[in-house]
């Protein structure tokens, strides 16, 4: 299930308030409309940027008038939440392949099936590098965005928690946030990566692998322990907004 189908089901559902730029009664016709104009949209931030893109240029390429692509996507914004949505929707069911195992072996397919799901769309987010890191409101950590982070972080959460050797789940959940953390910092090399099909990556990737069994070996130790604990709750606050105190 991606966004679009997601969008029709609302719709469709008396009762339910409306999402952002969602035409009432949207039909198989409607809904084939807004996957066209969301295609042209994205591919033309691929090729010219985010900020170069306006929603005029995608009604031209589209040949269709502004009116009608301000009533699916009133804003790019709105394109940006659309496509997060698609790719964390895509990767929830990649990783529903998730077998059990250590966490640091699950761990490890969460961070691989992530760039699995990316690579088709690595031009397209190459250019929206600024707005995934560098926006408050439509980057990564944003406010408006949560609903595509928390997907996608709740997978690397449960991936320790559900592990045959997952510590104590106060502790389960902070390591898998702070993997969910480790990912996005593969995933910024792997963007700004320039060697032929990315070795670079895949080396960094065999790099954070190889650390792992180490990294689980020292959780026995109660001094790190507590700086897992207290690394997340500044995680939490800083970037997440989610205010905690650690617990030893």
């Amino acid at each position: 299930m991606n966004m679009f189908t997601e969008i029709k089901r609302a719709e469709s559902t008396p009762g339910q308030p409306r999402g952002r730029g969602r035409p009432p009664g949207q039909t198989a016709q409607g809904a084939a409309a807004k996957q066209r104009l969301y295609e042209l949209a994205v591919k033309r931030m691929a090729r010219h940027g985010y900020e170069m893109t306006t929603l005029r240029d995608v009604a031209k390429d589209a040949g269709v008038s502004v009116g009608l692509l301000y009533r699916y996507f009133p804003s790019k914004r709105a394109v940006i939440f659309a496509l997060y949505d698609e790719l964390s929707a895509d990767y929830v069911i990649t990783t529903a392949a998730m077998r059990p195992g250590k966490w640091r072996n699950r761990a490890m397919f969460a961070l691989t099936s992530s760039l699995e799901v990316l690579t088709p769309h690595r031009t397209t987010l190459r250019g929206l590098i600024p707005i995934l890191v560098g926006d408050p409101d439509e980057g990564l950590f944003g406010e408006h965005t949560a609903f595509s982070r928390v997907r996608v972080q709740r997978v690397f959460e449960q991936a320790v928690v559900g592990a045959i050797d997952a510590p104590p789940r106060p502790l389960a959940e902070a390591i898998g946030r702070l993997m969910y953390l480790v990912h996005l910092a593969v995933l910024l090399w792997w963007l700004l990566d320039k060697t032929v099909k990315q070795r670079a990556t895949s080396a960094l990737v065999r790099l954070v692998e190889g650390i792992l069994p180490s990294a689980a070996m020292t959780l026995r130790l109660p001094l790190v322990r507590r700086f897992v604990l207290s690394m997340d709750a500044l995680v939490r606050e800083a970037l997440i907004g989610d205010a905690v105190e650690a617990d030893a």
